[in-house]
């Protein structure tokens, strides 16, 4: 069986669907590539009276030539389904996870899985009659900033999130995380989320507040990799983080004053679930991954993973959200044959399942949110028991009350404002 191509993995998605249609839902992704493609992600979910799920959400295909990113999320779904229907285990080698732990993970989180996002650029690559250089393609296909030079069509999606975008302003000179060429792959585009397929990842994270993972599938050299990727960390100045410009022009130099904020406990969070989709890995057939921050194998700017993890900075309202890439295949190559890919694959779905049993919320967590939400219908009961709405409302008696009570407190501060302004005067 060949790697899949852009209509198939389109077409997987939709045929799980239809064969699941009461644990999935198909989530048509809103912008449309530059060539008119549309993408679709896949919602797995059963009981969904279950309100404290945390989310996980998988993307992959962002680099059109590492083409076994999207065989990798198509094959998870299909697995995790399947034996959620069948009630039967899931087993990856040597690393296998019994029917109730794949129950608890379906029926307690909401797994994304985003399996192309790059489809413009995939199906350049994967063209029968592509180039070496197309089969080696990195970017999408947007030729705004080309010229009409076919070598300078594109940006590189990973270097187009609104995480440190403007590198030449924000890192230190002659650091390079991503380029302002457009003939270069890492070319960073005209804006943050210039480019439909970031926005589709942005799309699809706001869509889910309840996330707490974000994991962006890359090959290769075998890494599992954490923010942030701008700077080595640190964990005791808040001060000196990816939000103070006062930092701007001094990021991506290892050794120096400059490093990036993590609060302590989150490092260990993130830290806690790298260690868990390595072991995961590792299970399967001892391939040992790196563990390590992205900073480490080099500065980037841009970046899903680091994108990511920003919302608890950002948007602290929603929750935090932990980014993380792999890379998978310890190989040299973006293009293994395919008895090999299958071994990929096995590898990294423990990982990524691996990491949805972390998730997991525990049966203790479970019983407090089912009393969580038992009091707050008991108590929404109550208020309007006591406060009907026709009583509360704009047009009941405690609604003339409250404007009344407005209307004579603002005319008593419009008269204590003129006193206090006469006896200041000019």
């Amino acid at each position: 069986m060949p790697f899949l191509k852009v209509d198939e993995i389109e077409s997987a998605l939709v045929g799980l669907h239809n064969f699941y249609p009461f644990y999935t839902e198909l989530i048509p992704l809103p912008n449309t590539t530059y060539e008119g493609r549309h993408s679709n992600a896949l919602l797995i979910r059963a009981n969904p009276d279950f309100t404290c799920r945390p989310g996980l959400i998988f993307v992959s295909g962002v680099h059109a030539r590492e083409w076994g990113g999207p065989d990798i999320l198509v094959n998870l779904a299909a697995d995790l389904l399947e034996a959620y229907a069948t009630n039967s285990g899931l087993a990856y080698g040597g690393k296998s996870f019994n029917a109730a732990t794949i129950r608890a993970i379906v029926n307690r989180t909401d797994i994304v899985v985003f399996p192309d996002q790059n489809p413009d650029g995939r199906a350049l690559s994967m063209s029968p009659t592509a180039t070496p250089a197309q089969k080696l393609w990195r970017k999408n296909r947007n030729p705004a900033s080309s010229g009409g030079d076919p070598a300078k069509i594109g940006v590189d999606i990973n270097r187009n999130y609104d995480f440190l975008w403007n590198f030449p302003v924000t890192f230190a000179p002659n650091v390079w995380p991503a380029s302002n060429d457009p003939a270069s792959d890492t070319f960073f585009g005209t804006g943050p989320f210039s480019e439909p397929e970031a926005r589709n990842a942005q799309w699809l994270v706001d869509r889910f507040p309840n996330a707490r993972y974000f994991v962006d599938v890359h090959s290769y050299t075998g890494r599992v990799m954490h923010p942030w990727g701008d700077d080595q960390n640190q964990t005791t100045d808040p001060s000196m983080s990816f939000m103070n410009p006062a930092w701007d022009g001094k990021r991506g130099i290892r050794g120096d004053t400059y490093r990036d904020y993590v609060p302590p406990a989150r490092l260990t969070e993130l830290q806690t679930a790298v260690a868990v989709m390595h072991d995961g890995i590792w299970a399967v057939r001892g391939q040992d991954y790196l563990q390590q921050q992205g900073f480490d194998l080099y500065p980037t700017s841009g970046t899903s993973e680091d994108w990511a993890f920003t919302r608890e900075f950002l948007m602290p309202s929603r929750g935090n959200l932990n980014g993380f890439v792999i890379e998978f295949n310890k190989n040299i190559d973006f293009f293994p044959t395919w008895g090999e890919m299958l071994k990929l694959i096995e590898d990294i779905d423990a990982g990524l399942v691996a990491l949805c049993k972390h998730a997991t919320p525990s049966i203790l967590m479970v019983i407090f949110c089912r009393l969580k939400d038992w009091l707050k219908r008991r108590f929404w009961v109550l208020w309007h028991r006591v406060f009907p709405p026709e009583l509360w409302g704009p047009y009941g008696p405690w609604g003339r009350i409250r404007r009344v009570v407005t209307s004579v407190l603002g005319a008593v501060a419009k008269v204590v404002a003129g006193l206090v302004g006469r006896g200041r005067g000019r």
